[in-house]
């Protein structure tokens, strides 16, 4: 078993680290905010007060942050895991970032010696508390295989994407196609209640058929036809309008960065930002069907 230091103790960093409790890890873990620790503590865990004394002795050092920048600064700044965390530690970052970010960190975390890993994942806070997320890693093979029995812990699937910020981009390209299939099935339904079709009947039809996708037959945005779905329970979030929101900006800077051509990914972009700033954003994504639904004025 491993000693682990875990930054970022939230939403989604809370129940990974512990799922990693449970498979026997020793886990300590530092978080800005207090109730986070104090959860991490009522698990087994061990708070830490900072992020020097989180990863101070510890053989894999785990972060699920929020952005680019809160990554930078832990991994970067005086007091951060390239200068607190013991030679040979294996450095995996969980967060979804922007690739350029992923792989300069991971750059200077090689220049100190660290062999680091980018592993953000998908699934939501019910994947992490379940232990079944899907972790798609950007990184050296070798580092790959010491991180793949850690990552096992928490999630179902570990895929290996190829060299550091490649799990990034993976993620953001998965994202990309949650959002824009999302908003397909939230226009198809929308436009099957006004033409008379029961939205019971269009899923029946749809989910044996060509329309068929994970986010109608998984995470159908319309109350019944999947009880387990946001759209059941008020749009409770599994996974947020503001995290959707962010990872099509991602997909959107990348898509840029390197000439590719995404327009529909674009216009769910653009959707989800509207949707948003209608104070929304800590609906679960699927919300936007009550946008895409609204009766025109």
């Amino acid at each position: 078993m491993a000693r682990i230091g875990f930054l970022g103790l939230g939403n989604m960093g809370g129940p990974m680290a512990a799922n990693l409790l449970k498979a026997g890890h020793a886990v300590r873990g530092f978080d800005p905010v207090a109730a986070a620790g104090e959860r991490l503590a009522a698990a087994g865990g061990a708070p830490a007060g900072s992020i020097a004394e989180a990863v101070r002795e510890a053989e894999v050092v785990i972060s699920m942050l929020p952005e680019g920048r809160h990554v930078r600064a832990a991994y970067l700044e005086p007091g951060g895991v390239l200068e607190s965390a013991p030679a040979g530690a294996l450095l995996i970052d969980c967060s979804t970032i922007d690739v350029a970010t992923a792989r300069a960190v991971a750059e200077a975390a090689s220049a100190k010696g660290f062999a680091m890993l980018d592993a953000p994942v998908s699934g939501g806070v019910g994947g992490a508390t379940a232990g079944t997320l899907t972790f798609m890693v950007g990184g050296d093979p070798a580092a790959f295989e010491r991180g793949r029995p850690i990552l096992g812990a928490m999630g179902k699937a570990v895929i290996h994407a190829g060299p550091s910020g490649n799990g990034q981009a993976a993620k953001i390209c998965n994202n990309m196609m949650l959002g824009i299939q999302m908003i397909s099935v939230c226009e198809a339904m929308a436009l099957a209640e006004k033409l008379g079709l029961a939205h019971e009947t269009l899923f029946e039809i749809a989910s044996k058929s060509s329309g068929q996708c994970w986010s109608l037959t998984s995470y159908c945005p319309v109350p019944g036809p999947v009880p387990a779905s946001p759209a059941n329970r008020g749009y409770t979030p599994g996974f947020t309008v503001a995290m959707m929101r962010k990872d099509l900006k991602l997909a959107q800077e990348a898509a840029q960065a390197v000439g590719a051509r995404t327009p529909l990914g674009a216009g769910a972009y653009q959707l989800y930002n509207l949707f948003a700033s209608q104070a929304t954003e800590g609906l679960d994504f699927s919300a936007i069907m009550t946008m895409i639904g609204a009766k025109a004025n």
